[in-house]
């Protein structure tokens, strides 16, 4: 078991993505296939709320989409709007109670909140609302908001929808629905992604990537802009831009791993960026090989513009499984890199005798990659080349990412040539950051990259507390505002 949380562990992981629909009668359906093209963000706990316009129905649950959800229950969320959540859940038996959507009640009414992002100024915001009375139920920064529209004084909701957001920094996309209403915000550096776009039936269909668009046939029209509130109700919908915009700070690592390759975030191409990645390894770190492989699913398609550009064939040297669950039996007798075996398989007739370039999106920790290595090399492969499509990680995200702190990240307390030595590899490149920046041209500057360059957009503050996804209950660690600095990484 430890094997396996400790491959699981040497990953980022996206919190959550979020959905909104409005004016569909089977708006609960809909927000379900929605959410199933989202499982990837998040497959630890998934919920839908529901309005018939008069009363909400909520549903929640730990577990895959399909595991929470069935026809019986999606039967009982009657209503023509819908919001719905996937989220990476903490650990321990408070994980069903962080679940979202959060929903909640006040002298006006009902309300309903989704959200992917993450609050720096959480535990203020949280301090300052308990010594005025307010009483939390989750450990989620999520729900400071609803406290924060509870005790507003203004008396239209879109009124304390706004002062509750002009109260936060950090990342935030946001989906709430009330009786009548459905309303979707974006933070004013638009760090994580929210698109907007319409079914043929008129209904508003809100979503963290186009992919959920596709899925449900709504036709994308455009993103909700940073510091932006959208608003549809009966009347119809009305924006909003009353938060201050700041210069967007997208997260890149949206088009590194996080956004499925069929998805536009940001306004560009996912496939086409990791393509383009993959191209510009191989033009900047070329080396003699045989194959060209991807550690599934991730590196696939960085891995295709490396042998495109390389010239070498790509092949499936890693085959990855799709049935792995969150529970398994270990046998007795201890299996080495067992959980690294049980999710990915060697292709030996691929790797026997051959110089493999293995493509991965990124290094976290090295324990990973580390294995995936010997596993090749156990599959006979002569040499493996690893190549990385990002630059290297050095610092902890704070806007919406589970990362661990930066003192377990492996490019921040090594060189680059040491951490070739540490996974085994016989080779080790990461994408140069300036070569990152000058694929995304003029945009660059838009793009929040502080994971791997240090420099944040807003600036945890002292004392900003990270949840430890490393015991049962939910513990806190202060980091005193030590992520701002960053270790310079060597060249390859």
């Amino acid at each position: 078991m430890a094997g396996w949380m400790e491959h699981e562990a040497d990953s980022w992981r996206e919190e959550c993505g979020v959905v909104g629909i409005f004016g569909d009668d089977e708006a609960s359906k809909l927000c379900y296939l929605a959410l199933h093209a989202l499982q990837h963000r998040g497959q630890e706990g998934a919920g839908i709320v529901t309005s018939d316009g008069g009363s909400m129905r909520a549903i929640t649950g730990v577990g895959l989409v399909s595991e929470v959800f069935n026809q019986e229950k999606l039967g009982k969320l009657i209503g023509s709007s819908a919001i719905g959540h996937v989220r990476y859940a903490t650990a321990g038996e408070s994980a069903l109670r962080n679940v979202q959507p959060f929903v909640a009640g006040y002298r006006f009414g009902s309300v309903a909140v989704a959200h992917n992002g993450n609050l720096v100024n959480y535990k203020e915001l949280r301090a300052r609302l308990e010594e005025s009375g307010s009483i939390f139920n989750t450990s989620s920064d999520t729900e400071v908001v609803l406290h924060l529209i509870a005790t507003s004084k203004a008396r239209p909701f879109i009124s304390r929808l706004v002062y509750a957001c002009e109260q936060l920094e950090g990342a935030y996309s946001l989906v709430f629905l009330t009786e009548d209403k459905l309303v979707a915000v974006r933070d004013p550096y638009g760090f994580r992604p929210l698109v907007m776009g319409w079914r043929k039936n008129g209904a508003l269909v809100f979503a963290s990537e186009t992919c959920a668009l596709d899925l449900i046939e709504a036709e994308f029209e455009r993103e909700v802009n940073p510091g932006e509130v959208v608003v549809m109700d009966k009347d119809g919908i009305s924006s909003l831009c009353l938060m201050h915009r700041q210069e967007r700070k997208a997260c890149i690592f949206e088009h590194i791993y996080f956004a499925l390759p069929n998805s536009v975030v940001f306004g560009r191409s996912v496939y086409e960026s990791r393509y383009r990645i993959g191209q510009i390894l191989a033009e900047e770190s070329p080396v003699d090989c045989d194959v060209v492989i991807a550690v599934p699913d991730s590196g696939m398609v960085a891995a295709l513009g490396y042998a495109d550009k390389a010239g070498v064939p790509f092949q499936q040297g890693l085959i990855r499984s799709h049935y792995v669950g969150r529970t398994f039996i270990e046998p007795h007798q201890k299996i080495r890199d067992f959980g690294v075996k049980l999710k990915l398989a060697p292709v030996h007739n691929v790797l026997k005798g051959k110089r493999v370039v293995v493509v991965d999106d990124s290094i976290v920790r090295g324990t990973t990659s580390s294995k995936i290595v010997r596993l090749i090399k156990e599959a006979g492969a002569k040499e493996v080349h690893m190549r990385i499509a990002s630059p290297p990680i050095t610092g902890s995200c704070y806007y919406g990412v589970d990362t661990p702190c930066k003192e377990e990240l492996i490019s921040y307390r090594l060189s680059v040539e040491e951490s070739r030595k540490f996974i085994g590899a016989d080779s080790l490149a990461f994408l140069p950051l300036d070569s990152l920046r000058s694929m995304l041209g003029e945009e660059a500057p838009t793009f929040c990259d502080a994971c791997f360059s240090g420099q944040y957009p807003i600036l945890p503050r002292a004392g900003f507390y990270e949840q430890s996804k490393s015991t049962q209950a939910e513990t806190f660690l202060p980091d005193n505002g030590s992520a701002i600095k960053y270790k310079p990484v060597g060249a390859v």
